[in-house]
């Protein structure tokens, strides 16, 4: 074909070149907009313009990129880049098959500097790897495996990228055909600790400065700070009696007060001079009130002018909702055209929800100044029935006056149903499946407005109740109150009787053996258990299964309260010699016939 063709002849023109021949490597660097440059590192072109390269589209690198590890923008993939051979004195460089996918790279390590080269030939050498990647920047370092890969530190991060435009390249030493004379470049990102450990140094360094910067800024807009205090001396404390009587140096003069009383500048001498300051700046109390007094008193009349230009608003809104509603009945809403009906419908509905949005708004200022009234009332039973009373006639007024906006709209929509009627009988019939939906739209409307007066209609109805409960409630409460009352006089009488008759119940109490309900319940249990055992268990055992029931039980106190009840408890002597044990029985079946 003719393209291929082409291609051999190009190959074959460029074969021809001499090995050193410094344009196609200018050719190359051109084709990615960056400055071509020598062998030796010198610009082969001292007027390079990078934005006029070969290949339109492809963004020229920035010079200012070095360092922040920038990354040029990516070639686009619908441009592909066309890589030429490149020559070298020791070796030459022959570009992939420009058909094929670029070459995988994996993921730019923050600061890389540092590439990997793969596929060197087995004969290459540390000086023909410079002689090759020389060209891209200056090489700090080469670390070459015997593998044939190596690793090339490179002095700046741009440097890198230049060196990725090399992978895929196929290089051959000489005019060698041998294998180990050849190989397919590899190059891709590299990660490297010198690399990692310089990027965080410079990351830390623009923190600092970044950290300095703003220091700087916040210092600037920084408010000065006060003047100093002068200190206490006779002359001083005249002048600062004399700004505490002004009211436009109250300001400074009370702060002068407060700091030298805080040094600890009162003392006998001057106590006098502090006392008379201090009952200034208390004359001053009265005007602040005052003043706060009449600041209250011009917002209660702003709002008043604002509810009375309010309500003249909606009064106004309402005469233009009439006008609307009584221009879209019959006699008039026939002589108008289609155009200006849709224009007169349109403008009724901007103007019943504006007026809509007004009328929540000053319900609102209501409801709030229903609210601070209740607030202020004094928290009595009698009042807080007050004030229920009011909440709820002033939610009956809101449910009226809602009420009387519903029906307005229900009149608005049964107007727009009658037109609509009307006008179904003279439309034609490609607009009859329009109306009916319209028709059917409003018929629903209705059907919710009707709803929802029911449902209002229902809760006006319970608050009315409500109301009435309420004031039997009170009436209750009141005749509570008088029974309460005479019930406290006959209280007293009969408590006074009660504590003399309980004064003899509470010395038979203190006469007897058990002393306390705990005692009634160890005397329950204890008689339980010595009756399970009728031949005796030693005051051990008794505390020792009286002490899994409760910790705190110790045998003297159990010991001390059988002996208090003989006629309930009996001690014996059981056994010979050694083994001689006292027992303890119960005896209250026989102790009952004695008493």
């Amino acid at each position: 074909s003719t393209d291929g063709g082409r291609n051999l002849s190009l190959d074959s023109i460029l074969m021809g070149l001499p090995m050193s021949d410094p344009t196609a490597w200018a050719t190359a660097m051109n084709n990615l907009g960056m400055a071509p440059m020598g062998m030796t590192g010198q610009p082969l072109l001292p007027d390079f313009d990078p934005a006029l390269g070969m290949m339109t589209g492809i963004p020229p690198i920035n010079p200012m990129m070095p360092g922040l590890g920038i990354v040029p923008p990516p070639i686009p993939p619908d441009m592909p880049a066309v890589k030429e051979i490149i020559h070298c004195k020791s070796c030459t460089l022959f570009p992939p098959n420009p058909h094929l996918p670029p070459p995988a790279t994996r993921e730019r390590p923050p600061g890389c500097k540092t590439v990997f080269v793969g596929g060197l030939p087995e004969n290459g050498t540390e000086q023909i790897i410079m002689e090759v990647f020389e060209q891209c920047g200056e090489v700090i370092a080469i670390r070459k495996s015997k593998k044939n890969f190596c690793h090339i530190r490179f002095a700046e991060e741009f440097m890198v990228d230049k060196a990725l435009y090399l992978s895929g390249y196929r290089i051959r030493l000489g005019s060698s055909t041998d294998k180990k004379d050849t190989g397919r470049l590899h190059v891709d990102f590299a990660q490297a600790r010198d690399d990692l450990y310089e990027w965080e140094c410079k990351q830390r360094m623009l923190a600092r400065e970044e950290r300095h910067r703003r220091r700087l800024a916040e210092e600037r807009f920084r408010p000065p700070s006060p003047p100093p205090v002068v200190h206490y001396s006779d002359h001083e404390c005249s002048v600062v009696a004399e700004k505490l009587k002004d009211d436009t140096k109250f300001s400074e003069a009370i702060q002068t007060l407060l700091t030298w009383i805080e040094r600890g500048e009162v003392n006998r001498r001057t106590a006098n001079n502090f006392y008379s300051m201090i009952q200034s700046a208390n004359s001053h109390i009265r005007r602040l009130v005052n003043e706060k007094v009449a600041h209250e008193k011009e917002m209660e009349e702003a709002k008043e002018k604002f509810k009375l230009a309010l309500s003249g608003i909606l009064v106004q809104f309402e005469q233009i909702v009439a006008v609307y509603h009584s221009a879209s009945k019959q006699k008039a809403w026939d002589h108008f055209t289609k155009a200006q009906r849709k224009n007169i419908s349109v403008w009724c509905k901007q103007a019943e929800e504006i007026r809509n949005i007004h009328n929540d708004e000053l319900m609102g200022i209501r409801r709030e100044e229903e609210m601070e009234m209740s607030d202020e009332e004094i928290e009595d039973p009698s009042e807080m029935k007050e004030t229920e009373e009011s909440a709820l006639v002033s939610q009956v007024e809101a449910l009226k006056e809602e009420n009387d906006s519903l029906r307005w709209q229900l009149d608005a929509y049964r107007n727009e149903v009658e037109l609509l009627k009307q006008e179904q009988g003279k439309a034609s019939r490609d607009e009859d499946t329009t109306k009916e939906q319209q028709m059917k739209l409003l018929q629903q409307a209705l059907q919710g407005m009707q709803k929802h007066l029911l449902k209002i209609q229902e809760e006006y109805k319970k608050r009315e109740a409500e109301l009435e409960k309420v004031k039997e409630d009170k009436l209750k409460i009141e005749t509570l109150l008088e029974n309460l009352k005479e019930q406290e006089s006959s209280m007293s009488r009969v408590c006074a009787c009660s504590q003399e008759k309980e004064c003899p119940v509470e010395k038979t109490l203190s006469n007897s053996p058990v002393k306390s309900e705990r005692e009634v319940l160890l005397v329950g249990i204890i008689s339980t258990f010595l009756h399970v055992h009728p031949f005796g268990a030693s005051i051990e055992y008794i505390c020792s299964y009286l002490q899994r029931l409760d910790s705190k039980i110790c045998t003297a106190e159990v010991e001390v309260l059988m002996t208090r009840l003989q006629n309930t408890f009996r001690q014996e002597l059981s056994g010979v010699g050694a083994s001689l044990e006292k027992r303890w029985k119960f005896c209250g079946f026989d102790g009952l016939k004695m008493t």
